[in-house]
C-alpha cells in the first residue's frame, strides 16, 4: 500500500498549488517527498521498539507531535498534518472522508543551506554559530522542565550501558573490543562520579523538553536565518533530557567534524548567555555518550545485507571515527587559569575571545556576570534601567567574587579558563589568580594599546551596540587615573601585550603553550 500510495503522489494534479518537480527522499522511517514549495513528509508503518508507527494511530499522533515540537523552533517551516483519504491508488491530500494515512506538510527548503553542507564547503561562518548558540540557550530557558522519572540518573545510566552492549557484539577485532571496554569502564566510573550532581540537576529542574537530535544535519538557513528542525518526536526518553545533553550533542558534532574552534565558540556564547557553568562537568560526559550512539548507528546500519563492500568500509571507518572522538573525551585536559588586566578599550575581550577558541578555555566576562547579578541579559544596558547602578563599590566587589568562584568551579570541572576582566587593583587581581588554587598554573595578561586607538575602539564598539561593556572614553580616563600597576611581585607572572599589534593573538597563544608546556 506504501509504495503504490507514493507512486500515486508524485502527480502534480494531486495538489492545489504548482509543483516543480518531483524528489523522494526515503530514510528507514519515513518518506519525504519534495514538490517545489512544499515538502510531504509520510511515517513508515514501522515498529522499532523504542519507536512504534505500526497504527494509524500512533502515526497521525506522531505527525501531529512532530509538528508541535518542532514549530517551537522552526515556526516558518512546519505547516500542518494533512489527511490523507482516498485510496493508496487515488489518494488526496486533505480530502473529505476517513483518511487512511497522514502527511506532514512542510515549506520546502534548499538542502544547499544545511549546515552541514555549508561546513563541509568551508561556507559555515561563525555569525551562524553566534545566532544557533542565541537560539538554544533562549530554547532552553522557556523549556518546561519535569520532576519524573525522565532524565534521572538510572535511566541515563541505562542509556550509556545499552549503546555499549549493543556495539560489543558488532565488533570484529580485539583491538576494537580493547577500545570499547576502555570507554565502557570510564564512561561508569565518570556516571559514578556525576551521579549526585545529575541528581541535583534533575531536581532543579535541568531535564526538560529539548531537542534531542542537535547537529549540522538537522539545521539549515532558511530566508536567511539559521533554522533547527526536526527533533525528537517519537521517544519522550530521547527528548526529556538535561539540557546539557542537548548542547553536547552540537559541541561532540562540530568537534567531530574538526571544528572545535567553533564549537568553543557555541559553548562560551551559550554559557555567557545561559549562565548554567553548572553543566560544564557534565559535558564531556554526555559528548562521549552522543559521539558512542553515532558509532552504533554506524555498525547497526553496516548490518544492511544490500550494502556493498565499499558502503561497508565506509560505515566502518565512521563508527572508528565516532568512537575516538568519544574516547578523546576520557582524557584529561591541561588546565590552568589566564586573567587579563587594563583598562577599557585595550582589547582585552578581544584578546580572551580568540585565545578561547584557539586554546579551547572556558571565558568569562565581568560585563557579563556584574550584569547577571542584577538579572540584566548581556546587550541590556543598565543605564536605561530606572534608579539602578550595578557600578557601585559592593557591585564591584560582588562581581569579582562571582568571577573568582566560577572560574574555580570550572577548572575543578576539567577546563583550562581565561577571566576576562580590568582587575585594575591588585586586591581584585589577587582574587581571581586565587581561583587557581596551589596545585593549578596561572598567568595575567596585562593589556595594552596606544590611546589613540583605545578611544577609537571605544567609540566603535559603542556605535555597534553588539558588547556587553558600557564603558566610554570617560570611564576609561578615570580608570587610567586610578590603576595600581602591577607590582614586582605580579610582572613574575605576567605577559605584557599590546593587542594593537599584527598577529597578537596568534602570537600570545603560542606563546600560552610554551609556558604551560601544552
Amino acid at each position: 500500500m506504501s509504495r503504490e500510495l507514493i507512486h500515486a503522489l508524485q502527480d502534480p494534479q494531486r495538489y492545489d498549488h504548482p509543483v516543480t518537480d518531483f524528489t523522494l527522499y526515503e530514510t528507514h522511517i519515513s518518506w519525504v517527498l519534495l514538490t517545489g514549495e512544499f515538502a510531504y513528509k509520510i511515517k513508515k508503518p514501522m515498529d522499532f521498539g523504542f519507536l512504534d508507527f505500526s497504527t494509524l494511530a500512533r502515526r497521525k499522533h506522531f505527525c501531529n507531535e512532530e509538528v508541535r515540537l518542532n514549530r517551537r523552533l522552526a515556526p516558518d517551516l512546519y505547516l500542518d498534518v494533512l489527511p490523507i483519504t482516498g485510496s493508496p491508488q487515488d489518494p488526496h491530500l486533505g480530502g473529505d472522508g476517513e483518511a487512511f494515512e497522514y502527511a506532514i506538510r512542510m515549506r520546502q527548503f534548499d538542502p544547499h543551506q544545511m549546515l552541514n553542507e555549508l561546513h563541509d564547503k568551508g561556507r559555515l561562518q561563525e555569525a551562524h554559530m553566534d545566532e544557533l548558540a542565541d537560539q538554544m540557550a533562549n530554547f532552553h530557558a522557556t523549556l518546561p522542565a519535569t520532576q519524573g522519572e525522565l532524565g534521572m540518573p538510572a535511566v541515563v545510566r541505562a542509556d550509556t550501558e545499552e549503546n555499549f552492549q549493543q556495539i560489543r557484539p558488532l565488533l570484529e577485532s580485539s583491538a576494537q573490543r580493547d577500545q570499547l571496554d576502555r570507554l565502557a569502564a570510564w564512561s561508569r566510573e565518570t556516571f559514578e562520579r556525576l551521579e549526585p550532581h545529575l541528581a541535583r540537576r534533575h531536581q532543579e529542574g535541568h531535564i526538560r523538553e529539548c531537542h534531542g537530535d542537535l547537529h549540522l544535519g538537522n539545521i539549515t538557513l532558511y530566508r536567511g536565518r539559521v533554522t533547527v528542525f526536526d527533533c525528537i518526536e517519537f521517544n519522550e526518553g530521547l527528548r526529556w533530557i538535561d539540557t546539557s545533553n542537548d548542547l553536547a550533542f552540537l559541541l561532540m558534532d562540530l568537534e567531530h567534524r574538526g571544528a572545535p574552534q567553533l564549537a568553543n565558540r557555541v559553548l562560551n556564547r551559550y554559557l555567557q548567555l545561559s549562565g548554567d557553568f553548572d553543566c560544564l562537568p557534565l559535558l564531556d560526559f554526555y559528548k562521549a555518550y552522543r559521539a558512542t550512539v553515532r558509532a552504533k548507528i554506524a555498525l547497526l546500519t553496516r548490518g544492511n545485507p544490500d550494502l556493498s563492500d565499499k558502503d561497508k568500509q565506509l560505515l566502518l571507518d565512521r563508527y572508528q571515527s565516532y568512537i575516538d572522538v568519544a574516547e578523546g573525551y576520557s582524557s584529561p585536559r591541561n588546565r590552568y587559569l589566564l586573567v587579563t588586566t587594563g583598562v577599557s578599550g585595550s582589547g582585552k575581550s578581544w584578546l580572551s575571545q580568540r585565545l578561547a577558541e584557539s586554546l579551547n578555555l572556558v571565558w568569562l566576562r565581568s560585563d557579563v556576570e556584574r550584569k547577571r547579578l542584577f538579572d540584566l541579559k548581556p546587550l541590556t544596558n543598565s543605564h536605561d534601567q530606572p534608579g539602578l547602578d550595578i557600578y557601585t563599590r559592593e557591585a564591584t566587589c560582588e562581581t569579582y567574587r562571582r568571577l573568582a568562584g566560577l572560574a574555580a568551579d570550572a577548572l575543578a570541572a576539567g577546563y583550562p579558563v581565561i577571566v576576562d576582566s580590568a582587575a585594575l587593583h591588585r586586591e581584585e587581581r589577587d582574587q581571581l589568580i586565587g581561583a587557581a588554587a596551589r596545585d593549578l598554573p596561572y598567568l595575567m595578561l596585562a593589556c595594552t594599546a596606544p590611546e589613540t586607538q583605545r578611544r577609537h575602539w571605544l567609540r566603535t564598539r559603542a556605535e555597534a551596540g553588539s558588547d556587553p561593556s558600557e564603558a566610554d572614553e570617560r570611564i576609561m580616563e578615570r580608570q587610567q587615573a586610578a590603576a595600581a600597576p602591577l607590582d614586582e611581585t605580579e610582572r613574575a607572572y605576567s605577559l605584557v601585550v599590546d593587542t594593537a599589534a599584527e598577529g597578537v593573538a596568534n602570537e600570545v597563544a603560542g606563546r600560552v603553550r610554551q609556558h604551560f608546556t601544552l
